[in-house]
């Protein structure tokens, strides 16, 4: 998934680094270290040479309880920096809930807004559209004044989702190109500590939008609540630690402090692997009731790899039934996609799943035909090979039903190891209907 941001585009393949570079007197973290524009030029060179793609430039403190500044003075504080890094070639970003400060920010050479109160003043959507930056569209319940005050939901993930699935679609139709968004579910900004938790570690949720997601976790108070660190500027190895963890769940941006740190954790991050299951044999099943001993199968699959050594569940699509497909003489399946992080080689992780399949009773007198288990490796990121014994991606993913269907689910934007996005154009067997 490409994200482009003027004349920058960015593959999230692998997570991308944004570097904060506040130029506030107030940040809660590190208020007034680079209120000078020489001191945060040097900063952001030196966030640059550790590995961040883009600095993130703000001039107005969005911490709970922040009073707002004038336009005028968040001008004063952010264009000189940002001029002088454009100067640079750095790619830059503006964070900012002001269009007036947007559109300056534009035409000086900033080639992302970041806008923490999610693009829904009208003003800013038409300095949007009127440019072709890259646009982070976060969500915060209130203002900074006021958020913290008393959160409530009736389901943090499902809320913040739902509200981010209504901005994205209406930037679009204000006519923002889809791969210039990105969504940021605003970690920390009207949510207590308890409600971050169970936002960050349901990450993956915010990847079924099919946009990039971004981890803001740095330095958050969350992480000073559950790691139980006071100090801001002492939370950098935990929010680093944060940071894989939500990469691991679909996060492709991170925005950090500390971005050496964040590069040094980034390095224990596990390949993403998608698996595909399917089921036609069930091995108990009374009659009439064929479909749910296939799913009890599937699941007892799904209990297996969750057993692989090395390796993480991290995303279950739901179940569907599908037309056999190849050899037509045998009953309908039930399948599903599963998405995991394995630390385990490719060719290592096909002898667990075969050892699996024949666990559950497979059996392979039929090419294509029935079966209690089948799991195949659909895509193993950024590996390719065609060999006897594995071929990546797998050769025929994209022409099956039961394939795709339950993929985009999980994967609306997805492109295969070879460069191949995941469509349904060229489906033509294994008709599936979801469960």
């Amino acid at each position: 998934m490409i994200w482009r941001c003027s004349t920058f585009e960015f593959d999230t393949k692998m997570p991308i680094l944004m570097g904060i570079l506040n130029v506030t007197p107030d940040s809660f973290s590190d208020g007034g270290a680079y209120e000078d524009v020489d001191a945060a030029v040097a900063h952001a060179e030196r966030m640059v040479e550790e590995g961040a793609a883009l600095i993130d430039v703000g001039g107005e403190s969005t911490r709970p309880g922040a009073a707002p500044v004038s336009v005028e003075e968040e001008l004063a504080r952010v264009l000189p920096v940002v001029r002088a890094l454009v100067e640079r070639g750095i790619c830059v970003s503006v964070d900012t809930r002001h269009a007036e400060v947007a559109r300056a920010a534009v035409e000086a050479g900033a080639s992302v807004i970041n806008d923490v109160s999610g693009f829904r003043d009208p003003a800013m959507v038409e300095v949007a559209r009127d440019c072709d930056a890259g646009l982070v569209v976060m969500h915060m319940q209130g203002d900074p004044s006021s958020m913290q005050d008393d959160p409530v939901y009736n389901d943090v993930v499902d809320d913040v989702r739902a509200y981010l699935c209504e901005r994205t679609a209406e930037l679009e139709a204000a006519g923002i190109a889809h791969d210039c968004i990105c969504i940021d579910p605003g970690p920390g900004f009207g949510k207590t500590a308890k409600q971050t938790i169970e936002l960050v570690r349901n990450f993956h949720e915010f990847a079924h939008l099919g946009y990039p997601v971004m981890a803001a976790l740095s330095r958050k108070s969350y992480i000073g609540y559950a790691y139980g660190i006071d100090e801001p500027c002492d939370r950098d190895r935990a929010s680093a630690a944060e940071a894989l963890m939500a990469c691991e769940l679909g996060a492709n941006v991170v925005r950090t402090h500390n971005v050496a740190e964040t590069v040094k954790a980034l390095k224990d991050l596990r390949p993403y692997v998608l698996l595909g299951l399917g089921c036609n044999v069930p091995l108990v099943a009374n009659p009439g009731e064929e479909r749910e001993g296939k799913v009890a199968l599937l699941n007892q699959t799904v209990a297996e790899l969750c057993a692989l050594p090395d390796s993480q569940i991290v995303d279950i699509s739901s179940f569907y039934e599908s037309e056999p497909a190849y050899y037509l003489d045998q009953d309908s399946f039930v399948n599903a996609v599963v998405l995991m992080r394995t630390g385990l080689p490719p060719k290592e992780l096909l002898g667990y799943l075969h050892a699996i399949e024949n666990s559950l009773g497979r059996v392979r007198e039929i090419e294509n035909g029935p079966r209690t288990c089948d799991i195949d490796i659909i895509d193993y990121q950024m590996y390719v090979v065609d060999a006897d014994v594995l071929t990546l991606p797998h050769p025929r993913a994209l022409e099956r039903d039961f394939v795709v269907k339950p993929l985009l689910e999980l994967l609306p934007s997805h492109v295969l190891a070879d460069g191949t996005p995941v469509t349904s154009e060229n489906v033509t067997v294994g008709k599936a209907v979801r469960l």
